[in-house]
C-alpha cells in the first residue's frame, strides 16, 4: 500500500468518524427533545411529512433503521407511497356535471354568424368556425342558438328583420309621407298637405306636391312624375316606404310598379319604421313652418323652396357625418366670411368664400 492510499485511507476513516459522531449527537438531540415533549404523539403537518419521506427515500430501509428517531422507517416509507399516490389523486378536484361550458366569446361569435347569415344551417356555420381555427360540435351551435333565441336556419331564412331589408336595400330604398301645415286663406285657415320623398342612402328630398285635399287623380299624376324615365326622383329606386294611407290607391302603387319600384307598405301606427322621413318633417316644421305665419299657398311654397334648398346645400346632417348633401360652391379657408340668409334670416349659412 502506497502513502498517497494509506492517507486517503485515513481520511476517509476520519470522515466517517465525523459524520458517525454528528449522527449520534443529533439522535440523542431528538430523544432529548421527545423527553422533554413527553409520551404525546407528535403530530406532524403535510409539508413535514412530505419533507421527511423525501429524505428517507435516499436513505433506504436499512440505513433508516439505523438514523431514525422520530417515526419508525416503516412509517416514512408510507409516507413516501403517499406522496407519490397523491400526485396522480384527481378525486379532490372540482368537476362540474358534463362537458365544460363554452367560451362566452365563441358564444357570442356563433349567434352573430346566425344573425347576420340567415341563410347558415348549424354545418355552414361549423365550417366558418373552423376557418377561424374553432372546433365546434354541431349540438353545441344548435344548443347556443337555442338559448339565445335564434330561430334555426329554414325558419330563420324566411323571417327577415326590418333593420337587416333597410341594411341590405339601403341604396335603392326611398320613403314617402305627408305632413299638414295650416295656413291663411281668404280670412280663414286651411289645411294643405305637403307630399314628400326622401332617398334613406343620401337624405335628398324632392317635394313632389302641395295641395289643399290630395285625391286619387292627383295621386296618379305624382306617381307619373315620380317614375319619369329623364326626371323622376325615383327612377334609380326599387323601393319605397309609405304608411296605409288611403291617398296610396291602387292605381298609384301600380303605376310604381310598372316602373320597377315596388311599394313596402308599413304596419299601422308605426312611425318609428319610417324614423328618415319622421325627422325631415320634424326639421322643416321646428326650423322653418313653425316660425311663420304663412298667408296663402305662395308663401308656404316659397317656405317650403327655400328650406329646401337649405337643407341640401347649407345644412350639416348627423346622420351624414355632419356634411352637407350637396356643397355647390367651393370653400376658401383663408377668404373673406359670408352669410346667406334664407326668409328673412331664419335660415342662416356661414362660408368662406374661395380666394
Amino acid at each position: 500500500m502506497g502513502i498517497g492510499t494509506l492517507i486517503l485511507v485515513t481520511l476517509a476513516g476520519w470522515i466517517n468518524r465525523q459524520q458517525q459522531d454528528v449522527i449520534e449527537y443529533l439522535r440523542e438531540e431528538v430523544r432529548v427533545l421527545r423527553e422533554l415533549h413527553g409520551k404525546k404523539r407528535l403530530r406532524f403537518s403535510d409539508d413535514q411529512r412530505r419533507r421527511l419521506a423525501q429524505k428517507a427515500k435516499r436513505l433506504g430501509l436499512s440505513r433508516l433503521k439505523e438514523v431514525a428517531a422520530i417515526v419508525s422507517p416503516q412509517t416514512l416509507l408510507a409516507w413516501h407511497r403517499k406522496l407519490i399516490a397523491s400526485k396522480y389523486d384527481s378525486s379532490g378536484v372540482r368537476r362540474g356535471v358534463g362537458r365544460p361550458p363554452t367560451d362566452e366569446h365563441l358564444r357570442d361569435l356563433v349567434v352573430r354568424m346566425a344573425e347576420e347569415n340567415r341563410s347558415w344551417g348549424y354545418t355552414r356555420i361549423q365550417g366558418s368556425l373552423a376557418n377561424l381555427r374553432h372546433v365546434v360540435g354541431r349540438g353545441t351551435i344548435a344548443g347556443i342558438l337555442k338559448g339565445a333565441g335564434v330561430e334555426p336556419a329554414p325558419r330563420r331564412g324566411k323571417e327577415t328583420s326590418w333593420a337587416e331589408f333597410l341594411r341590405v336595400h339601403w341604396e335603392v330604398l326611398a320613403a314617402a309621407d305627408f305632413f299638414t301645415v295650416e295656413l291663411w286663406s281668404w280670412g280663414r285657415l286651411t289645411r294643405y298637405h305637403v307630399f314628400f320623398v326622401i332617398r334613406l342612402a343620401t337624405r335628398k328630398v324632392h317635394i313632389a306636391g302641395i295641395i289643399p285635399e290630395p285625391d286619387g287623380r292627383w295621386m296618379r299624376q305624382v306617381g307619373r312624375n315620380l317614375t319619369d324615365c329623364q326626371e323622376g326622383f325615383l327612377r334609380e329606386c326599387r323601393f319605397l316606404i309609405h304608411d296605409r294611407a288611403t291617398v296610396f290607391t291602387r292605381e298609384f302603387i301600380s303605376i310604381l310598379g310598372c316602373a320597377g319600384v315596388q311599394s313596402i307598405r308599413l304596419p299601422a301606427r308605426s312611425p318609428n319604421l319610417n324614423a328618415f322621413a319622421e325627422r325631415f318633417v320634424r326639421s322643416v316644421k321646428s326650423e322653418c313652418l313653425d316660425q311663420l305665419i304663412l298667408v296663402g299657398e305662395r308663401s308656404l311654397r316659397r317656405a317650403v323652396d327655400e328650406f329646401s334648398a337649405h337643407y341640401h346645400e347649407e345644412r350639416n346632417h348627423q346622420g351624414l357625418e355632419n356634411k352637407l348633401i350637396e356643397a355647390n360652391f367651393a370653400a376658401g379657408e383663408a377668404g373673406e366670411l359670408k352669410c346667406r340668409e334664407r326668409l328673412g334670416g331664419l335660415l342662416r349659412y356661414y362660408h368662406r368664400e374661395a380666394a
